[in-house]
């Protein structure tokens, strides 16, 4: 084993990959934040390392940095698999400012306990993600999506887009992309997160779609299967915003090029943002991977 037994922490790196796979593989919910790639892809921003409690849980260490000179970073650790005991969670908490990303699986079957430790765990909802039936994604049938089909339909009678499964010789397409949409938005965002999951494609279990219009990349997902490979996690999409309709062609075309063993899709969080709610919220989900947190006293 190469995960150290807590309380010694490790960078997280490829080559704790297929171990700490084995560990987030077993996790029921589908936490979008509880996947190899997900975790090393943003190591850096989060400057997350790993441990282990005995053959309990993962202990997953991390800091979220300020968005601004006014706001100050916090530290925060997860427990994918399963609550430490009130040991463990007493030191945890007085070298972390909060306990994030709660499962329903952790959180319920103690919730009485950790009320009993005078832990106050409450519901995270800007973290919460959001779930989809793929084949709704795939279909669009119905009222509810009748928008969505009529831009997907001007899209359509605009352009003549064609769909490519992501290989190692269409990485330049989407690197060329990727540029592409840093400059059009003026702004990083998961930049560098989308750039090292393109250059490192061959390494991590990732799988995804490139779109081309007129014989040139447009867009591009990329993703993977978690809580058993029943369930499809969108990590990224990046498109270029000149081709009005492109974002909703690509989240139809993607679900329906799928394998079916992928009965839900995970769209991940929403952070709060208003319009991006709004915009998840569109697209009917048929639930939410609950997420809950808990702050040091």
């Amino acid at each position: 084993m190469n995960i150290p037994s807590y309380p010694e922490f490790a960078s997280i790196s490829l080559d704790l990959k297929d171990e700490i796979h084995s560990w987030l593989s077993k996790v029921p919910d589908g936490v979008s934040e509880f996947s190899f790639t997900g975790l090393f892809l943003f190591r850096k921003r989060y400057q997350y390392k790993v441990s282990r409690l005995e053959d309990k849980t993962l202990i997953i260490s991390g800091v979220q940095p300020s968005h601004s000179p006014q706001e100050e970073s916090h530290s925060f650790f997860m427990t994918p698999n399963a609550a430490p005991d009130r040991v463990v969670l007493e030191e945890l908490f007085k070298t972390h400012d909060c306990w994030k990303n709660i499962p329903d699986s952790v959180f319920i079957p103690q919730a009485a306990q950790f009320e009993d430790w005078g832990i106050k765990i409450s519901e995270d909802r800007d973290n919460f993600d959001y779930l989809y039936l793929r084949s709704d994604l795939a279909e669009l049938k119905g009222k509810k999506f009748h928008k969505k089909r009529n831009l997907i339909a001007q899209f359509n009678s605009s352009y003549k887009c064609v769909e490519k499964a992501f290989s190692q010789k269409r990485i330049p397409d989407a690197l060329e992309v990727l540029e592409r949409w840093r400059l059009d938005k003026g702004e990083v965002g998961d930049y560098y997160a989308s750039l090292e999951a393109l250059e490192l494609f061959g390494s991590l279990d990732v799988l995804g779609s490139i779109y081309y219009i007129e014989g040139k990349a447009a867009a591009w997902c990329l993703g993977e299967g978690i809580a058993g490979d029943s369930i499809f996690t969108v990590h990224f999409e990046k498109a270029l915003d000149k081709y009005k309709g492109i974002y909703q062609f690509m989240n139809k075309a993607f679900a329906s090029s799928l394998p079916e063993h992928f009965i839900h899709l995970n769209r991940e969080q929403d952070l709060g943002d208003e319009g991006l709610r709004q915009a998840k919220l569109s697209y009917r989900p048929c639930g939410f991977v609950r997420k809950h947190i808990a702050m040091a006293r």
